[in-house]
């Protein structure tokens, strides 16, 4: 009688036990918003139209709008694999080949930083930028707040917010101009309070395309330093804005030139179309060897418990490319070449608007560098073009001109010229 009962007790409780055991511990969890290109890559794959355009792709894309892997990165890559190297981990700060070439390659062969500097490879520019709000975030001595441009980078305000810092913005786009707002930006720079931290796009500004000109460089460099600001540059773009990594490299060399000890943030997602490899690096300039070291310990210190130590078959193709002095030169003409294929659609784009006979100055279209470009649409008229015309970018009139082709830059032309009049 008495195992009947417990029979029948344990089977009056197994559906409670069910029910407790089956709730969600995830259902309080809310729908994040879409990424920001999901929409347009969503409606895209959906038009049926064969002459569509993507604007929205945030990568380099070749004349026939195919995905471009550079030879010098092929013919490097041939070499890291004949050379059939080990699978063991690289230290917490990467490999040495490639982190000491790519600081020769920002700050220049014969930068006074390079015998004070702490650097440390990373997961792409995004990584090196996390570090660095990191970093911030534990050692800065003053404000734990970083001013970011208005626009910039969507993910600038996420990494920073995440890494524990707090982001306010400072002007930087002039939307009636479509160019730089100068005034504004230098005026931000004065009010901020003293000893702030400012992010600056080293060059190719994403999302507009507008740089400051090197002389304005040159008064934004003294506005920081009347302040006794923290300088952060994110380098992203060198050599593939321009086509000359000098060039590209002036405002970092110009600041630290001028006494600024800064930090910065490189990619060669771009530059070498290593996309998918995520290669980066994170580095500061530091007083002096001593100080870089003590920087150094407690970079790896941040490091171990986020990712232990970066991966290295990138880098090894990176370090290749920089420490072959056959495969370096190869590569900086096909930078070039990428660089130079994104200005001449630029050119492209606006001489067809004027010969449709458009009343509008197009000249930004021109003066912007880089991979992307803010044309001065509105939301509206980007909503006609994507339904009426099948060419789809962002809804703030942004646009990748590495999506533009010889063979779609006439329709492309003859549709804004149509929206706009």
């Amino acid at each position: 009688m008495l195992s009947s009962l417990r029979i029948a007790s344990r089977r009056v409780a197994t559906p409670r036990l069910a029910a407790v055991r089956y709730a969600s511990t995830w259902a309080n969890v809310p729908q994040g918003p879409p990424y920001s290109f999901a929409g347009i890559t969503e409606a895209f794959k959906a038009d049926s139209f064969d002459k569509k355009i993507n604007l929205g792709v945030g990568a380099y894309r070749d004349d026939k709008g195919k995905p471009y892997v550079l030879p010098s990165v092929r013919t490097a890559e041939d070499k890291v694999i004949a050379s059939r190297l080990n699978k063991e981990y690289a230290g917490i700060t990467g490999v040495p080949e490639f982190t000491k070439a790519a600081a020769v390659l920002a700050y220049g062969k014969d930068s006074s930083a390079l015998d004070r500097l702490a650097i440390t490879q990373s997961i792409s520019g995004t990584g090196a930028l996390r570090i660095g709000g990191a970093f911030l975030a534990r050692h800065f001595p003053g404000a734990k707040t970083v001013y970011i441009p208005n626009p910039s980078w969507a993910n600038h305000a996420a990494v920073f917010k995440d890494s524990g810092l707090q982001v306010e913005k400072y002007a930087y786009y002039n939307k009636d101009t479509i160019g730089l707002d100068f005034e504004g930006m230098i005026a931000d720079i004065n009010k901020a309070p003293n000893g702030s931290i400012f992010l600056f796009h080293a060059c190719a500004h994403n999302p507009t395309g507008v740089d400051p000109t090197p002389e304005q460089w040159r008064q934004i460099e003294s506005a920081v330093k009347a302040k006794g600001h923290f300088s952060f540059f994110d380098m992203a773009y060198q050599g593939f804005a321009s086509g000359d990594i000098h060039k590209d490299a002036f405002a970092l060399r110009h600041f630290v030139a001028q006494g600024h000890n800064v930090c910065l943030a490189q990619s060669f997602a771009k530059n070498m179309g290593l996309y998918g490899e995520r290669i980066g690096a994170f580095s500061l300039v530091c007083a002096d060897a001593a100080e870089a070291k003590r920087v150094d310990s407690q970079v790896k210190i941040l490091v171990r418990p986020m990712y232990s130590n970066p991966p290295i078959h990138g880098a090894r193709i990176a370090a290749e490319i920089l420490n072959t002095p056959e495969l370096y030169e190869q590569w900086l003409a096909e930078v070039k070449g990428m660089a130079d294929r994104i200005i001449t659609m630029r050119a492209a784009l606006k001489e067809g608007l004027e010969k449709l006979g458009s009343k509008h100055d197009w000249s930004h279209i021109t003066n912007q560098i880089g991979m992307f470009a803010y044309t001065g649409l509105s939301p509206e008229q980007m909503d006609k073009l994507a339904k009426e015309f099948s060419v789809y970018a962002t809804k703030d009139g942004r646009i990748s001109v590495a999506g533009i082709t010889s063979d779609n830059v006439g329709r492309l032309a003859e549709s804004i010229f149509k929206v706009t009049g």
